[in-house]
């Protein structure tokens, strides 16, 4: 009996940490990665001027049950995945210096990028939702409050709008390696062939996603997208470069008399 007890023990850990592993992909595949999307969704309608952004925002806003949904399927599943990822990050052991074969570094580079992301969604939280939630900011101050922060600079360097690109490059590489780690865990893609293709198409998908939240950013940081893309804002909506002009922020101009 005494020498089975520690073979229950050591299958019962490894049976907890199998579990733990799949309920982290699934959360950063679902949940997490569900709201990197839509949040990403969300803030490129700033494209199209204060008021279309405003009203995505007061949308989100006056949803029904909005804190239990915030708690129960962003900020719970988040926190696991978030602390759960770090204790994996500093448990590994890199050894691409040995191995230098492609999936070997993507896995060095999704744990590096865990980390990073980890920092920058924290960042991010902390500057806007979390003011929210302690009555600092109001939902129609956001929209203002990134036009100055991400046009901001530091002896001539726009700082704020660095760390965002480099967070969100971050965070979708992350996301789009960890949907092919997420296949292959569980199953989905068993053949090299899937696996190969799972690779292409979710690396499409971090482009196309990279994209478009590095657009928001730019736009906030200079009043203008990405060159290329076409300026959604509608005529006379009021956007970041209004914004920084006082004659505009206090109101429509009288017309000059004649």
């Amino acid at each position: 009996m005494s020498e089975a007890t520690p073979a229950r023990s050591l299958s019962a850990e490894s049976r907890r940490s199998f579990l733990l592993r799949k309920l982290h992909s699934l959360t950063g595949a679902l949940p997490v990665g569900g709201f990197l999307l839509f949040h990403f969704w969300t803030n490129a309608k700033a494209l199209q001027g204060q008021e279309r952004f405003d009203e995505a925002v007061a949308e989100i806003s006056h949803m029904p049950y909005l804190p239990a949904l915030e708690i129960g399927l962003v900020v719970l599943p988040l926190a696991f995945h978030a602390v759960y990822g770090v204790k994996l990050a500093l448990e590994g052991r890199p050894n691409v210096g040995r191995y230098t074969y492609s999936r070997n570094w993507m896995y060095t580079m999704q744990r590096v990028t865990g980390l990073l992301a980890f920092a920058f969604i924290g960042l991010h939280l902390w500057q806007y939702w979390a003011q929210k939630w302690l009555g600092r900011m109001a939902p129609e101050e956001f929209y203002p409050r990134l036009c100055a922060s991400m046009s901001s600079t530091v002896s001539g360097v726009p700082v704020m709008a660095l760390i965002y690109i480099f967070g969100i490059a971050a965070s979708v590489f992350h996301f789009a390696n960890g949907l092919w780690g997420f296949c292959f865990s569980w199953g989905v893609t068993v053949s090299r062939r899937a696996q190969r293709t799972a690779a292409v198409v979710f690396g499409l998908v971090g482009l196309v996603v990279f994209v478009l939240g590095v657009n928001t950013v730019v736009y906030f940081a200079t009043g203008a997208p990405l060159p290329g893309t076409p300026s959604q804002a509608a005529e006379g909506a009021r956007t970041c470069a209004d914004l920084a002009s006082p004659t505009v922020a206090r109101g429509p101009a009288a017309p000059a008399s004649h």
